[in-house]
């Protein structure tokens, strides 16, 4: 494939993104509930070798799975027909569409957008990917079905610019990422499909989702309907301040979907545009942070608007956020940085950050100049498989812009950043934390700003009065010489949060020993002191010590304040 032969076949046209009436969007709803089409079930269906195939993208086990099920007999269950139509891009008959889903029936589901017209055979076709998607979290259970884009390993071609993804490993990471605390006013910055946006509305009263494209809108609106939520300004082509949907009507919609009824207004346009002199309590994006140099993409690659940013986009949008947090507001965000020459990423990034706002930079992952690449193009459906020219080509010009610019890596990471309460120096903290502890990371984001902010009113007195509690995730463990009375090193783990791992003094093991919230930190201190029989100096030593250690095991959430 040549370079415009590339382009050609990227830049082809979609079909049109569903939409459906709230009646539409009940009854298919009330289909899918019905069918028992859920994660367990498909999974149940493929098998594990297969299941575990397909989330690598290799198909052909799934499909072998699902023609079985298919031809088992008359009547395929309903998850055989909805997993090989919707998820395999397999053809079923309508029939058998018809009583997957006998309030839709594949009439109302083409007449929906979910599938085209029966063909010569009475065989119909997906026109996008729609599966169900299933989690717990602090809100509880939900149960949705998310429609996107069919991917390159149905369609076997390049995505189109327009390509509106699924529910992916980098949305499904900043849903884990993202507190859950209670909010007013949410914003889901680049919504694409509208994963962020449904994960919002089960906490704030109303969702402010926004994307460049409108492709994105309609996807979110069709999600949004399909798990009963009351949508205003769902997008029409051509339109920036999009016309209404018709879904106002479900203002009071209780989904059996796990959605609450919070309300949810679609704006178009390019990143904080949409929302110039609003703020929110909440801000979740995983922007279009790729730097995709042009010589890449005339080697055949084309501009993608779910990921590719076309300059350096994070700057500015960081450095804007703070005119849009309410005091006391959270900002979570997806990102990658460069790592130029002998300088520090931290510097690159820490001049991004607005003056006044805290600031907790976590990089994840580094990546070199050829694996950074490599994965994006082989994101975009360039891969060295299917056209080994076209992909080593467009591998060099990256290369190339990389060596241009002394890049030598690629981090990728979180960037929360948090407006305090009222006015006050600002905290940073910009690390790299490769860990992972069990379980998602909002409540544990949430704990640790909150715990920041209030320590922040405190001085040395104030927390050697604290009367902290031990997190129930927390274990010891002691390392000794064979025959030695004292640890040579004492561990402390984390099981949950980031898994942190800390070494601790005697001292400070000494205060997570006995942190039950009865004992101040100060009343510990004096303690170990006298048992230690320390004079005065050593003795303030110490409390100066254990107060230090305080701070830091509460910011980390080895320790809850108590009282």
């Amino acid at each position: 494939m040549s370079p415009a032969s590339a382009r050609s076949a990227s830049e082809s046209s979609s079909f049109p993104p569903p939409a459906a009436t709230p009646d539409q969007a009940a009854s298919l709803r009330a289909d899918l509930a019905d069918s028992g089409w859920g994660v367990e079930a498909v999974a149940a269906l493929l098998g594990e070798v297969a299941d575990a195939a397909l989330r690598r993208e290799i198909r052909l086990p799934a499909l072998r799975a699902v023609r079985a099920a298919l031809a088992a007999g008359p009547a395929p269950s309903p998850v055989a027909v909805l997993t090989a139509l919707f998820m395999l891009g397999e053809s079923v008959p309508a029939t058998a569409l018809d009583a997957a889903l006998p309030r839709t029936t594949a009439a109302g589901a083409a007449a929906i957008g979910l599938v085209g017209e029966p063909d010569e055979t009475g065989c119909v076709r997906a026109l996008v990917d729609l599966r169900p998607h299933e989690a717990i979290d602090d809100a509880g259970e939900v149960r949705w079905w998310v429609a996107s884009d069919l991917g390159e390993l149905v369609t076997g071609r390049a995505l189109a610019p327009d390509h509106v993804l699924g529910v992916g490993g980098a949305g499904l990471t900043l849903a884990g990422l993202t507190p859950r605390t209670r909010v007013s006013t949410a914003l889901d910055l680049g919504c694409g499909c509208g994963i962020q946006t449904l994960y919002l509305l089960r906490h704030a009263e109303h969702v402010v989702a926004t994307d460049i494209s409108v492709r994105a809108l309609a996807f979110t609106a069709f999600n949004a309907a399909l798990a009963g939520v009351s949508v205003t300004g769902a997008p029409g082509a051509g339109s920036d301040a999009a016309p209404s949907s018709g879904l106002d009507s479900e203002a009071d919609a209780a989904p059996e979907s796990g959605s609450d009824a919070g309300h949810l207004e679609l704006l178009r346009g390019s990143l904080l545009e949409p929302v110039a002199g609003r703020r929110f309590d909440l801000i979740a994006s995983n922007p279009p942070f790729v730097l995709t140099p042009p010589a890449v993409r005339e080697a055949g690659l084309p501009l993608m608007e779910y990921r590719d940013a076309g300059g350096p986009i994070l700057p500015g949008l960081v450095a804007g956020l703070g005119e849009h947090l309410e005091p006391g507001a959270t900002a979570v965000m997806l990102g990658n940085w460069e790592h130029r020459g002998a300088g520090s990423w931290r510097d690159v990034v820490a001049a991004w950050l607005p003056k006044e706002l805290d600031a907790w930079i976590l990089e994840r992952e580094l990546q070199d100049p050829v694996e950074y690449a490599t994965m994006w193009l082989r994101d975009g459906g360039l891969t060295p498989e299917r056209d080994l020219q076209a992909f080593d080509s467009a591998l060099e010009a990256w290369i190339d812009d990389f060596e241009a610019r002394d890049v030598r890596g690629v981090g990728f990471g979180y960037l929360i950043v948090h407006r305090p309460q009222s006015p006050r120096e600002p905290w940073r903290l910009l690390e790299e934390v490769t860990t992972s502890g069990q379980g998602v990371l909002g409540p544990h984001v949430a704990e640790v700003l909150e715990v920041r902010e209030r320590l922040a009113g405190l001085d040395d007195d104030a927390v050697a009065d604290l009367r902290p509690l031990l997190a129930p995730d927390v274990t010891e463990e002691r390392h000794l010489i064979p025959g030695a009375a004292e640890p040579t090193v004492i561990l402390l783990r984390q099981g949950g949060g980031l898994g942190r791992a800390l070494q601790a003094s005697t001292a400070v093991a000494a205060l997570v020993g006995v942190a039950d919230g009865e004992l101040s930190v100060g009343q510990v201190a004096s303690a170990v002191a006298v048992l230690s029989e320390l004079n005065a100096a050593d003795a303030l030593a110490l409390r100066a010590e254990m107060v230090e250690a305080t701070r830091h095991l509460l910011t980390t959430g080895f320790l809850r304040p108590g009282k």
